[in-house]
């Protein structure tokens, strides 16, 4: 089967340009000046709602590899009561959101948004950092497809991220996932139907749901003629 020959154990490193375009100066001093005001630190990890202005109480939310972060601002905005991390280790991404959040001269001194932090480092170092079930939603917005086969260790829907994602998620939380490439699509409909953790919850997968915002990416997919496919996973009471 398509899993026993590929998914190899996944490598503990990240593959890939840091960033694609030089810095701007803007962007170098939002990096230098703004993130790390809005970041969430490796100790902070370890007890999330500590590193919030928001009430403690609130769901927390996570989206892995936020591209250009429209999603991230999207979502974070419409649910203001919820405790959002953004993860990112693109340089050119992170720029992108935190020029939506940091007006003009302002890179020194504005403040983060009370309920949004960005995970500026491996998504997967915060997986297993992260208290249990400490969280209810987690996002994977048009992942990098890794479309060749000796490259499918490296596509984040991996059993060893499932397992990092099963342990941090309560049960009941969801794992909204998206992709327009055939070769990935594939991939998760035949890795998430291999394991026990998360349950698919049913609809047309070729429709985006309600309540998903839309994306940079999905945006070119449509233009280019790919169909975005869209799956919600929850989290099972046991595995």
């Amino acid at each position: 089967m398509l899993i026993k020959s590929l998914c190899k154990p996944q490598p503990d490193k990240l593959y890939g340009r840091p960033r694609i375009y030089s810095l701007r100066p803007r962007q170098q001093r939002l990096l230098d000046e703004a993130l790390p005001r809005f970041r969430l630190t490796a100790d902070q990890a370890t007890a999330p709602r500590g590193a919030f202005n928001a009430a403690p109480t609130n769901n927390i939310f996570l989206e892995i590899g936020f591209g250009g972060g429209e999603h991230a601002l999207a979502q974070s905005e419409a649910h203001p009561d919820c405790l959002y991390i953004a993860s990112e280790v693109f340089e050119n991404g992170l720029c992108s959101l935190l020029s939506r959040l940091v007006p003009e001269g302002q890179e020194a001194k504005a403040p983060p948004p009370d309920h949004l932090r960005l995970w500026p480092e491996d998504a997967r170092l915060l997986l297993r950092a992260l208290p249990d079930a400490c969280l209810d939603r987690v996002y994977l917005m048009f992942p990098d497809p890794w479309p060749k086969a000796r490259h499918a260790k490296r596509r984040f829907v991996h059993p060893d991220n499932i397992a990092l994602l099963a342990r941090t998620m309560r049960p009941g939380a969801e794992w909204r996932i998206a992709s327009d490439h055939p070769v990935y699509q594939a991939w998760v409909q035949e890795v998430m139907a291999s394991q026990k953790a998360f349950k698919r919850v049913a609809y047309a997968e070729g429709e985006r749901p309600d309540g998903w915002s839309a994306t940079r990416y999905e945006s070119k997919a449509l233009r280019e003629g790919r169909v975005p496919f869209y799956w919600t996973y929850q989290r099972c009471e046991t595995t």
